[in-house]
């Protein structure tokens, strides 16, 4: 089992992650600690491997080399049943929230519980409730459909979702996005609540700064593929790193350049 310098098994812990599409290589060597019931953040532009990275810690796509640890369990080597089982132990906030248009409110929230059978319709209604108003919605918007509801609304929808199984882990794919300053603050803000009442791990990948500060304990930064910083994310606009540096503060000049496509 692997443990840090501490002594203390990582909740999640990553190795020399590789992942390649054709000649496109979109993750070059990652390795990264998340402790136990951190908000960890990652930042970097479009394409640099952020999502990619979230989709194979998920086993959305399996990584052509690496070692993804939960708990000290190589996820990679366990056996497909195994990894179902861990994969439903993780919340998931979609970008753009990701609701079935077709489904209410209510079994949009519980649609993982109902999926497995832990739990009855009834009872999901009930539950769905409870967790709405975690969130800040009433329980009566559970009779809606994702069409009625504002973008605030369907994140936090989205959010009371990812929360509805009381999961270990949170993963959060630019929970910002769409938002307007305030309402983005609100998400936050629920999102910090939500993981520090429920104990879990998160992780977040996002570009927005005031977002990554406000949920982040730790932070770093995808630059072609590769981990080019890590620190506390109250640095990350004085991180002293000249790559993080430019991100953080949108300069057009310093040592990422656009790259034109062909």
């Amino acid at each position: 089992m692997s443990q840090t310098m501490t002594g203390t098994t990582p909740k999640i812990r990553i190795r020399d992650l590789h992942k390649s599409f054709g000649a496109k290589k979109v993750l070059d060597g990652v390795s990264m600690d998340v402790a136990q019931g951190t908000s960890f953040v990652v930042i970097g532009g479009s394409g640099s491997g952020k999502s990619v990275l979230l989709r194979c810690i998920l086993g959305l796509i399996t990584p052509d080399s690496g070692i993804i640890e939960i708990d000290g369990e190589n996820v990679l080597e366990a056996p497909e049943k195994r990894r179902e089982k861990l994969r439903s132990e993780i919340g998931m906030l979609f970008q753009n929230a990701a609701l079935f248009d077709s489904l209410t409110v209510w079994e949009n929230v519980t649609f993982g519980l109902l999926a497995l059978h832990k739990i009855t319709r009834k009872n999901a209604r009930n539950h769905a409730g409870t967790i709405l108003a975690q969130v800040g919605l009433d329980p009566s918007v559970g009779d809606l459909y994702p069409s009625e509801l504002s973008g605030g609304m369907q994140k936090r929808v989205g959010l009371a979702r990812a929360i509805a199984a009381q999961p270990d882990i949170l993963f959060f794919d630019e929970p910002t996005t769409g938002l307007d300053p305030i309402m983005g603050a609100v998400i936050d803000g629920l999102i910090v609540d939500c993981v520090k009442k429920l104990g879990s791990t998160a992780i977040a990948i996002t570009h927005d700064m005031a977002s990554a500060q406000r949920i982040g304990d730790e932070a770093a930064m995808l630059y072609k593929g590769k981990l080019i910083w890590q620190g506390a994310a109250s640095s990350l606009m004085n991180s002293g790193n000249p790559y993080v540096d430019q991100f953080t503060h949108g300069r057009r000049e310093g040592p990422i350049s656009m790259e034109l496509r062909r």
